[in-house]
């Protein structure tokens, strides 16, 4: 009696697969892309920098939304494992395998991701940060953010690289980590950090275990020193508030004459400034009439789910002391998921003329946004340009 005979199918698929894999890499290697490369490496760098930007630009929107989340966490991963891969290549880890062939290209990669995770940062930065001191930490990343270009010729000194490593990913976890719990505070922010070093240490521990070069290269308490010592400097950032307090942002602020709610519409009646005039809707000089009250009105976009408390910081310019003063705080609860923002004004009466902003705040006084304007009082002036914006 004949019996048939069965192949397992599982085996000729990997067999399959790996000669479709040598296949590629002959292609590769003969390929007239690896010929533009080798040719016009030293414009590489700028190239994969400009790219990433590019890239992020066209590609991310909310911070929320799963695209973006999925293309961070991709990022940061890649990143962490070609980190792995490179700071290994000099002790002959990968030499024999398929990786040996494309060891050439880790520097190129490591500084792909630094661009599009700093670029990324820099777009929803610019979202939350204010003309205030919180520039200064924005100021920051647009500086990594452009000194990425010139990496590629130090991106070997392991000093610079997992100093640069380590405010990346204290930066990503610091606003990813808020998104997925649907929590932000101070906690919150202390408990991303605290993830963020141990995950750099860790990795930082593993490669000096694995790699003799590197031991021979670096000192690790010193290393582990400029570790912390940036974890401490940007805790002092938040301590006093100079971190934008993503990932929430302001999408509108203005003063308005009048604020009405209507079938879950805002009618927003305000004085819009000249056509020139991008940066800013309303005009900065609010034209009162006597016993008018003055609306502030703010959208403020926040993740889905995610609910806080904000707050609008009233502050009058005291010409005598020439200080700011606090007139009240005003509160109230944001609910996010809302692509436009999550809505909400505050008003007051009988207002004194002069200067005035309102800080848009968290209830741990971080600075989503100030809204200035100066509040005149003259029955001889009207109001000019007088709209009613819905939203």
């Amino acid at each position: 009696m004949n019996r048939a005979k069965y192949l397992d199918p599982i085996p000729l698929y990997l067999w399959a697969f790996k000669k479709q894999m040598k296949r590629g890499l002959v292609r590769y290697r003969n390929s007239a892309l690896r010929k533009f490369i080798r040719r016009h490496q030293k414009y590489a760098p700028i190239i994969f920098f400009i790219g990433g930007f590019i890239f992020d630009t066209l590609t991310l929107g909310r911070i929320d939304r799963l695209y973006d989340l999925v293309v961070l966490c991709l990022y940061m991963s890649l990143l962490t494992i070609t980190l792995y891969l490179y700071n290994l290549v000099d002790d002959g880890r990968w030499q024999g395998t398929m990786l040996e062939r494309y060891e050439e290209y880790l520097p190129l990669a490591i500084q792909f991701f630094f661009g599009g995770l700093s670029s990324a940062y820099v777009i929803y930065f610019s979202r939350s940060v204010s003309l205030s001191k919180t520039m200064s930490f924005f100021v920051i990343l647009v500086v990594l953010f452009l000194a990425n270009e010139f990496l590629k010729r130090r991106i070997s000194n392991k000093y610079l690289q997992f100093s640069v490593y380590f405010f990346i990913n204290f930066t990503f976890f610091t606003f990813i980590i808020p998104v997925f719990i649907k929590e932000m505070d101070t906690r919150i922010f202390l408990f991303s950090g605290l993830v963020s070093l141990i995950c750099t240490l860790v990795l930082i521990i593993v490669i000096y275990a694995l790699s003799p070069s590197t031991r021979k290269e670096i000192h690790i308490a010193k290393l582990l020193g400029i570790v912390i010592f940036i974890y401490a400097v940007i805790n002092v950032f938040y301590y006093f508030k100079l971190i934008p307090p993503v990932p929430l942002a302001m999408d509108t602020g203005l003063v308005a004459h009048n604020i009405e709610k209507r079938d879950n519409t805002y009618f927003v009646t305000y004085e819009r400034d000249d056509w020139f005039v991008f940066w800013r809707d309303h005009r900065l000089e609010f034209i009162m009439k006597p016993n008018e009250d003055v609306y502030v009105f703010s959208s403020i976009f926040a993740p889905t789910d995610l609910k806080k408390m904000m707050f609008h910081r009233w502050t009058w310019f005291n010409p005598d002391t020439r200080e700011w003063e606090i007139v009240e705080d005003i509160g109230y609860d944001i609910t996010g998921g809302r692509d436009n923002g999550f809505r909400g004004y505050t008003y007051k009466n009988n207002v004194k003329k002069g200067l005035w902003k309102v800080e848009v705040i968290t209830e741990e006084e971080l600075v989503l946004g100030v809204i200035d304007f100066e509040i005149m009082i003259n029955p001889g002036l009207k109001p000019r340009r007088i709209i009613e914006k819905r939203f």
